[in-house]
This record gives structure tokens, sequence and C-alpha cells, in this order.
């Protein structure tokens, strides 16, 4: 018997399980508390820099569980709850412990009034109550590991909802007790078929049931390993899940789907934490529109964050992103069970030369490398092929030589040569028995080939033998049935072994101490504040970022005097707190070249600031850069990943084509030269119409060094935008001309 010092459930207990009509919504699966203490390295903002894995063990496979709420009267939602819940316990090797406060039993199982009456220690509390506040209280004070709440009613409905949902977390916040829920279901509870073998699928969903199509990957002989419907996240949620089944040796892959993340920086270090692995992350990601981002939020009560950042952050650390459930069954399912690629290169081979054609444009259309066989290997199946078809690739084999002994000694060929990693086959529809006998030949080279044979089967039946028996029954082909699923599943796994080859946690280079940089910046600070276009170009300049010669002055003869110093032409611009778009007002003048015109343009700006009621700090008087590829660098906060970094094209342009990569910091040098080629205009930067190639070193150096303002500086740089950074020629750097700075 557990004592009193674990708490009872109280007569509340009794009218809370009874006033529900024991109708909770369903079930999912929660985590364990951390079970090491050791002191987690922080970066320079006190953010963690490694991924808190729970010990989920328990979760999945405890040893005894409570059932508080449980019921066996026919009829009753928490009966058949119950009842699942009882074999599951069954199936996992579980002592199982009904807790009912008028129940003396539950299906033939001895009922306890409350947690405290449990014979023992249990180590997962299902609660079946609609409230599960209390309980959860009332759990947080003895030792259960875990707990399950399967009632709605929390953020999902609104502000009221989220309030309760805030206090539930609160509940089990440094006690111990890991909470899955609310608002999820009976998934982590299905039955797992346990006569497949080979690496498995761990499943996240947040909708359990947009987890089905995975779920029922196992019908096509593919493992399935664990399921976890987060639900509304109160406690657990996605991140704990990915950083969990990245270290169980039978994950050969995670398929989540993901309404809305609960904490960007935690995500981030679980899908670190995978890459760091090797195990790869399919996720399908809604809020891509405002009708979807409205739609997850009123489900989950989750942000759903600014989807082009979102976006950015899953490929920036390696999360595969799909659109459709079936791409995501398909594309974990090959990424699961395929072997790490030996080249990157596609062959199409193909009954059909149309059928080769249409699925090479695809192929090559979406990035996938179609190399074109050597001449050797084109003259060595020209052995078996007649020579007036094309064999270069795609492969058009006409036909009739898949029905005889031919057929494999095409596919081995294409397979020996050391530029393919992988051979595609459609079939796009049955042809027996041509179509039946190059599936066996397709699955007997799969079986020895440590290449990786994708088929498409075409058929829109998918009864045929070839289908059901040959092709599912062997587990090192890889069958889709449809053009676009393949391509999209080919191109995820031959990008997931190229990203995570080498691959280094940018966490590891995350400063972790203020550089001189900062101390100088802070001073420049002014909370709440927008800085002048000079106190920005302050901040910039404290962090080594190139800006103009200028001088701020705050007369007309100063401003002549400046001119002399700078050098003519000069360009001036009034500066102030409350500027932004100074073009628009008409506050900058360019290419001024004599005393005269410096003294006209200094009494026009500043009767246009009276005029216009700006506070202005002085008038600057800037050396004139005329010769670059104006691009904008800026800063932003994101409200999941905190401060992110923007680049793209400048000056107009970046308002007219928005034209613009994005990172969350931290990240390294190849990072920022891939936000570089993201850009459609990265041309410009190589140099066009005889334009030299601009000084792409000096703005990622520049990148680089935003990156170190963003993370050092936090929260209390809301926003930065240089624009237009000018980047000179190569070799001659890059000029900050324009900057606005927002403290928070």
């Amino acid at each position: 018997m557990l004592g009193s010092t674990h708490g009872t459930l109280t007569t509340d207990f009794r009218a809370r399980v009874e006033a529900c009509g024991e109708s909770p919504r369903t079930a999912v699966h929660s985590s364990a508390a951390p079970s090491a203490d050791d002191a987690v390295p922080l970066d320079v903002s006190g953010r963690p820099l490694h991924a808190d894995v729970p010990d989920l063990d328990r979760f999945f496979r405890p040893e005894s569980v409570a059932v508080i709420g449980a019921s066996d009267a026919e009829g009753r939602p928490n009966t058949g709850i119950t009842r699942q819940l009882i074999a599951w316990a069954e199936r996992v090797g579980a002592r199982i412990h009904p807790v009912h406060p008028t129940r003396p039993t539950v299906f033939g199982l001895t009922c306890h009034a409350s947690v405290a009456d449990l014979p023992e220690q249990v180590d997962l509390a299902v609660l079946l109550v609609a409230d599960p506040l209390p309980v959860v209280e009332e759990l947080a004070e003895t030792k259960v590991k875990f707990a399950v709440a399967f009632a709605s009613g929390f953020a999902e409905t609104g502000d009221a909802g989220a309030a309760a949902q805030e206090r539930l977390g609160a509940a089990v916040q440094g006690s111990g007790l890991r909470l899955l829920g609310p608002n999820t279901n009976l998934n982590a509870f299905e039955k797992f078929r346990e006569d497949l073998d080979g690496p498995a699928i761990a499943l996240i969903t947040q909708s359990g049931h947009q987890g089905r199509p995975v779920y029922t990957l196992q019908e096509l002989g593919i493992r399935l390993s664990h399921w976890a419907p987060t639900g509304n996240e109160a406690d657990l949620e996605t991140s704990d899940f990915i950083s969990y089944f990245a270290e169980q040796p039978e994950v050969g892959a995670i398929a989540c789907y993901v309404e809305g993340l609960k904490d960007g920086r935690s995500f981030l270090l679980a899908a670190d934490r995978a890459a760091r692995n090797g195990v790869p992350v399919v996720a399908v990601k809604v809020g891509r529109t405002e009708t979807g981002a409205r739609m997850a939020a009123s489900h989950t009560g989750k942000l759903t964050g600014a989807d082009t950042v979102v976006d950015a952050a899953m490929r920036q650390f390696g999360v595969i992103r799909v659109d459709g459930l079936d791409e995501l069954q398909d594309t974990a399912a090959l990424l699961a069970r395929a072997r790490r690629p030996q080249a990157d290169g596609v062959v199409v081979y193909s009954i059909s030369g149309g059928t080769g054609a249409h699925f090479s444009d695809l192929a090559t259309e979406a990035g996938l490398t179609l190399p074109t066989l050597s001449q050797a290997k084109q003259d060595e199946l020209h052995q078996w092929i007649p020579d007036y078809l094309n064999v270069a690739n795609p492969v058009d084999n006409g036909g009739h030589p898949v029905g005889d002994w031919r057929g494999r000694k095409i596919i081995d060929a294409i397979l020996a040569d050391p530029e393919v990693g992988v051979l595609i086959c459609p079939i796009t529809g049955p042809f027996p028995p041509m179509s039946d006998k190059l599936a066996q030949d397709l699955v007997d080279a799969a079986e020895q080939s440590d290449k990786l044979i994708c088929v498409i089967w075409g058929s829109p039946v998918g009864t045929e033998d070839a289908y059901r028996t040959t092709l599912l029954g062997s587990s090192r082909v890889a069958t889709f049935r449809t053009f676009g699923n393949c391509i999209t599943a080919v191109r995820a796994y031959l990008g997931h072994h190229r990203f995570t080859t080498g691959y280094r946690s940018p966490f590891e280079d995350a400063p972790r101490t203020p550089s001189p940089s900062y101390r100088k910046a802070q001073a420049l600070m002014r909370p709440s504040q927008q800085l002048s276009e000079h106190a920005a170009k302050q901040l910039l300049r404290a962090y080594g970022i190139r800006v103009p010669r200028e001088q701020l002055v705050t007369s007309a003869a100063a401003a002549v005097r400046a001119a002399g110093l700078v050098g003519y032409p000069v360009v001036m611009k009034a500066s102030g707190p409350q500027l932004g778009h100074k073009t628009e007002l008409g506050l900058v003048k360019i290419g001024l070249t004599s005393a005269s015109q410096i003294r006209d343009a200094y009494r026009e700006l500043t009767d246009i600031a009276r005029y216009e009621n700006v506070p202005l700090d002085g008038i600057l008087v800037c050396q004139m850069v005329e010769r670059g590829v104006e691009m904008v660098v800026g800063v932003t906060q994101d409200a999941l990943f905190g401060p992110t970094v923007t680049v793209g094209l400048g000056g107009v342009l970046v308002e007219v084509l928005h034209d613009a990569a994005v990172r969350v910091p931290p990240f390294g040098e190849d990072q920022a030269r891939a936000m570089l080629r993201e850009l459609r205009g990265h041309a410009l930067l190589e140099g066009v119409r005889g334009a030299p190639p601009a000084d792409v070193d000096a703005l990622v150096e520049v990148v680089l060094r935003i990156q170190r303002m963003a993370l050092e500086l936090g929260d209390e740089l809301s926003e930065l935008d240089i624009n237009p950074l000018m980047v000179l020629p190569r070799g001659q750097g890059a000029v900050a001309l324009d900057a606005l700075a927002i403290c928070r």
C-alpha cells in the first residue's frame, strides 16, 4: 500500500468521475523525466545547447499501470478504453490496477478507491476523468513517472482553456511526473505487429487520425515501433519524442504530423540530436497558409509560427518536410529501410521509352541527378537491348528483353556502374508475363545489391500478384504507386545522407560567453526605442561591420566641412530615432558635389523634418558608394524560434521580389553560403551583363557577424535591418549604407 505521504484521492475524485459520465477524449503516451542531473551547457543567451532526452522506457514498457476512472459498465465510453488498456498492458507485460471510488472490481480485477490504496508504485497513470487537474496535482506529489490526460476542453477551445492547460503544465513542473496530453487519444496503446523485422518507423502525431496512413504501413510489411499522439502538449511535446526515438536502436526513421510547435528551440535541439545520430525525421507541418494556420491553432492551441521561418529551420536542421500523408508514409518507409547510398546518380529503367522520358523529366526538374551512362556501359547494355533504343539514361529496353534471361543481365549491369546509386523502374501498368518477370528480377537483384531499387507500380487496381506478393513481399525494393511520391522520397533519401555525412552540430560552436562587441553594443541599446540611423550604424561598427565614412552634423556650415572630410560626391540623410523609410519623405539627397548643394540640401532636409514633425538628432553626411550589388541583411524575432537572420536582394527589390532566405542562429559559414544559393537572384552576385563578381566572402562575413549580434543581444534587439548592404566587387568588401534597429 502507498502511504499517506503520497497523497490521497478525496471525495472530489468520486464527484469528478461520476459527473463526467466517464467520457474523456482518448489517450496518448507520456514520457519520463530526465534521469541525469548534469548541468546542461548554455549558450551566450542562457539557452541550452543539447536536447534533454526524457527517459520514456517506462512509458512505452511500464511494469505497472493505474487506470483512474476505470469502468466495465456497458455503454460507458470509459469501458471501451479500460478494455483496450487491459489488452495493451497484457501485451507489454504490465500489471494493471483499476482505480474507481465506488467499484470493487473492474473486468474481474480488484479495483482500488484511490491511488493511495494501490498495492505498488505505478509507472503510468491513465486519467479517464473530465477534469484532470486535481488528479494531476495529487499524482505530482507521488513518485508516479507518467500520466496521460485524455480530456479535451483546453487550449484548443480558447483563452480560458489555454489558462487551464497552463495550470496543468505548472502542476507537473519540477515534480518528476511527466504528462502526456490533454486532448490526446489511445494511439500509444495500439497493437503493433511483432512479426516484422528490420528498422522501424516511430510515429508522432498531434492529431491521432492523421497517423493512420503510416500505422497501416504494417499491412504492407513495414515495421512500426511506437506511436506518440501528443495532443495539446501541456508538458511532453513533439521534441521530447523526437529526442527519445532518435536514441532507440530499432528506429530507422521518425514520421511526424505537426500542427504547431510548442517551443522552437526545443524542436531544433531534438532535430539536431536526430541528425547527429543519422536518424531521418520526416514531417508534415500544417500552417503553410493563413487558413491552415488558423485551423491548426483552433485544434491544438499552438503557435504555428511564420511558415517561412518554420520551413527554413526544418531545412537547416535536416528535417524533411513533406506536404501530404501519402508522402509522409512513402518517404518515411524508404528512409527507414534503405541503406546508405553509394552514389547520387539515378538511372531510370523502363519497358517504354515514353514512360522513361516522362519520369526523367519530372526527376530532373525535382533536382535528381541522372548521369549519362558511359559509352562503355551503353555498349554493354546494347548486348541485350536493340541498338536503335536509347540506353544513355533513361534506359529503354523495348519490352522484350525483360521476358527472358536478358532482363536480369540489364539490371545487374546498371547497378554495377559506380556512378549509379539508385535504379528506378516505373511500371506504368501490368503487362504479364513481362511485368511479372521484371518485378521478380528487380526483387532478386535488390537482394544481392547494396544499391537502392525503386519500383512505381502504376496499376490503379493494385491486386496483381506481381505487386501484392512479389514487390510488397520484398524488404529491399521500395515500391510506390505514384511518380511524385517516388521522386519526393528518393530526393529526401539522397539529401538526408548528404546532410548527415560529416554533420557537425551548429550548437557546438555557439558562443557561450559575450564578446567585447556585445559590451560595446549594449551601451548603445535604448529599451523600447528605435535607434536613429547614426546610432544603428554605431551598433554595426561595434560588431566590425563596415559602414560608409560619415559625420553627423547639426548646421549647414558643419555639413560643408563634413563633406570636405568625407569626400565628394556625398549623400545627405536625416537621422532621427523615429525615422524608418526616409526616401518616401524626401529625407535623402544623393550625388551632392558642391558646398552650395550641401547647404541647400541641409535646409531642405531640416524643413521637411520640421513640416513632418519628425524629431532629428542631426543630418548625416555620408560617403557615396555606388558600384556593387544591393543586398539586405536583417534580424527579426520569431514567436517560436527567437532571433532569426534574413538575407536577400536589397534596395527596392526586397519589397518587389521578396527574394530572401532565413536561418535560425546558431549556424556556420556553410549555412550562410547556402542562404545565398537559395536566392533567385543569386546570379547577380556572380556578375551579370559585364558586371564583376561581388565579394561574396565579405557578404558571408557580414551575415555571420549579424548572427553573432542576434545571439548575444537576444530579445534585447527586436529588429535590425541593413538595407542596402552594398556588396562591392570581389576583394573590396561590403558596406552597410543604411540601417534600422529597434530595441525591445
